[in-house]
């Protein structure tokens, strides 16, 4: 076989799996030319746990090979790579020992691919940098020149790794005007007659006039109909459509900003730009941008839903900005901009909905003879809203705090009139998109509506008295975070008083953290390695992977502990929290410090994969089905599941948690 065919099998091969499959041509090219095809017999070794890494890694052809890992002198088979995984390359990219052993299961052939070029790809190459952040789930750090993947602003020296944190430096300006797929066009010598036809029948306001080959000549819109084409019945039966055209077309490359656009059509005086391959009247057109469809997209821009949020006056605009907004999820997340930026985003934006909301109730309310009473009250965000998580309609899970510093006021009195504020806030809710929760943890229930000592006792009996149901409530309510008053930001005085009673009570009952440690390793790890995901047995998601209980949640009860261990009181979301404790043990916990910068990435990833889903299937996201995740987000996934399993092992022996069982 000549060189040329054995490149062009390698290359072959190798476009099949990820990352690989993300590359250009020339991007494949300089690996396929770096490759080294090896052949090993059953038993052969191919790299030994402990040694110095090789200049390459490795992706298997053809076979299997076994990845073993000794410990205490017990060698445990802990993985097996097959056709098109890759083994190796956290080793060589850390510049670390390997920290396992890969052995040939059977007769193999492997590709050796060499460090450097893989480098070179991945300096130019977002998706593969994705690939490698997927990697990064597992607790191991697989590639460090120049901290490319930190969080910090380094991140930014990095090209590669732009398009994965984005969210930090970018802004709605960013967001891409999508053209239908399919572009209706007609050929210059059709009449005006059958072209108006055409724009009636698709409903369209222009068409795009272009040669055999698809390349742009000439543009008619709807005005141009209506100025060029005086009643003329004769003109438009055989007059051809380009005698009346605009030309030539301005055009553009596609994935233009909208600021880059309407810079284009106030510079040239036009309303339409045509999209082009390259952005020249000399490739074929692809689409066509009006100034109406520009003004669409800024009207889904944050600032422009914010502003006309704040401006509602009515249940109904607020339903109608709330499903605007998860067009702006999916444009975003069609983007690749950073799960963190749109979480915070969206949070402001369901935020201000929830004030809204109060402020609709407090109003009818004073209409109906019951004014606001002298007292301090927030309206409390539980679950994923309070931990700035709720990229899409969940149910809602809320509670209420007031107080009366004086003590002038009739407390009952007071409760009748904030849960009658909280039922009419909490339909508001239902109403626009955010189902009520089924366990009635909302403000509107009489036990979740309480004054400040009252939580305070109620918080205190939890912590000190740790069954199963205090358990449940502490890892639900214990995530508050405050929203909002009458019209102004949220009393933080109050919010902040509890937090510290809770973190008082913990003091004096450390016990407490022993039982909701064990809680939080009520989930293990959902997935080994010889084995299918655990699916749901039975119900309408029978089959299905339930991303929240099995993979999220483990996180979430595991970054909440630690939050309250180290006393973090403005930390909400899981990501931050893990962040936030890693900076803390960087020093004296380095292990920890470790996991939590993996578990952090690895809850942003499974963020994006539940949004993903769940605007695909317009629900909750909650529920995937195994068969249809390809072997990216499996493995992903997979690695996932060792960053839990790591750290519920530091549980294990943190909190002595045998003691427990």
């Amino acid at each position: 076989m000549s060189l040329d065919h054995i490149l062009a099998d390698t290359l072959d091969f190798l476009a099949q799996y990820p990352p690989f499959d993300n590359l250009s041509a020339s991007e494949l090219s300089l690996l396929g030319k770096s490759a080294k095809l090896a052949y090993y017999e059953k038993n052969e070794e191919v790299v030994r746990q402990g040694d110095a890494p090789a200049p390459h890694f490795f992706v298997v052809k053809k076979g299997k090979v076994d990845v073993l890992q000794t410990d205490e002198g017990r060698t445990v088979l802990v993985d097996v790579c097959g056709k098109g995984d890759m083994f190796g390359l956290r080793a060589i990219l850390a510049q670390n020992p390997y920290i396992a052993t890969c052995k040939a299961a059977e007769d193999s052939l492997v590709y050796w691919i060499s460090k450097s070029a893989f480098e070179q790809v991945v300096n130019q190459n977002p998706k593969v940098a994705l690939f490698l952040a997927a990697g990064f789930a597992s607790g191991v750090v697989i590639f460090k020149p120049e901290e490319a993947l930190s969080s910090t602003l380094e991140v930014q020296k990095n090209q590669a790794t732009k398009s994965i944190i984005q969210a930090q430096f970018t802004n709605s300006d960013f967001l891409e005007v999508f053209t239908e797929r399919k572009l209706i066009r007609c050929a210059p010598t059709c009449t005006i007659q059958e072209v108006a036809q055409m724009m009636t029948q698709h409903n369209i306001g222009s068409m795009l006039i272009t040669d055999t080959e698809g390349l742009p000549l000439g543009i008619v819109t709807d005005s141009d109909l209506r100025k060029k084409v005086v009643a003329q019945t004769e003109r438009i039966k055989q007059n051809p459509i380009s005698s009346i055209m605009s030309a030539p077309v301005k055009t553009i490359a596609p994935k233009k900003t909208v600021s880059e656009m309407m810079l284009l059509m106030t510079k040239f005086k036009i309303t339409h730009l045509c999209i082009t391959q390259d952005g020249s009247t000399q490739s074929a057109a692809i689409g066509i941008v009006s100034q109406r469809d520009l003004l669409l997209a800024q009207g889904n821009q944050p600032a422009i839903l914010v502003k006309e949020m704040s401006r509602a006056q009515s249940v109904a605009q607020l339903k109608s900005l709330r499903l605007r907004t998860q067009n702006l999820v999916q444009a975003y997340l069609n983007q690749q901009v950073g799960i963190g930026f749109i979480a915070d985003i969206i949070t402001e934006i369901n935020d201000l909905l929830t004030q809204k909301a109060i402020d609709f109730a407090i109003e009818a309310l004073q209409q109906a003879g019951k004014p606001l009473p002298a007292c301090q009250f927030t309206w409390l965000a539980l679950g994923s809203q309070g931990r700035k998580e709720q990229l899409l309609p969940t149910d809602q899970d809320n509670a209420l705090i007031f107080h009366d510093p004086q003590n002038s006021l009739d407390i009952e009195t007071l409760k009748g009139y904030f849960l009658e504020l909280a039922q009419l806030v909490n339909d508001t809710l239902a109403e626009v998109g955010f189902e009520k929760c089924p366990a009635d943890m909302m403000a509107s229930n009489p036990k979740w509506c309480l004054s400040l000592e009252e939580w305070q006792t109620t918080f205190a009996h939890w912590v000190a008295t740790p069954d199963n149901q205090a358990i449940l409530h502490s890892n639900i309510f214990f995530d508050f975070r405050p929203l909002g008053g009458y019209q102004n930001p949220a009393n933080p005085e109050l919010s902040e008083t509890l937090r510290q009673s809770i973190f008082t009570q913990i003091e004096r009952y450390p016990i407490f953290k022993g039982f909701w440690a064990k809680s939080a390793l009520q989930n293990p790890p959902p997935l080994s390695f010889f084995k299918g995901f655990m699916v749901e047995k039975t119900g309408d998601q029978k089959d299905q992977f339930d991303i929240k209980a099995r993979a999220m949640m483990p996180l979430t009860d595991a970054a909440r502990l630690l939050a309250y261990k180290y006393k973090l009181s403005e930390t909400y979301s899981t990501a931050e929290r893990f962040r936030a404790v890693g900076q803390i043990a960087e020093e004296k916990e380095p292990h920890l410090a470790n996991i939590c910068k993996a578990a952090a990435m690895a809850y942003e990833i499974l963020m994006q994969q539940r949004a993903h889903e769940g605007i695909r299937h317009q629900t909750a996201g909650r529920f995937i089905n195994p068969q249809g995740l390809n072997k990216l987000e499996r493995q992903t996934l997979r690695n996932i599941f060792k960053t839990i399993e790591k750290l519920q092992e530091v549980f294990e022996v943190r909190y002595q948690l045998n003691y427990f069982k």
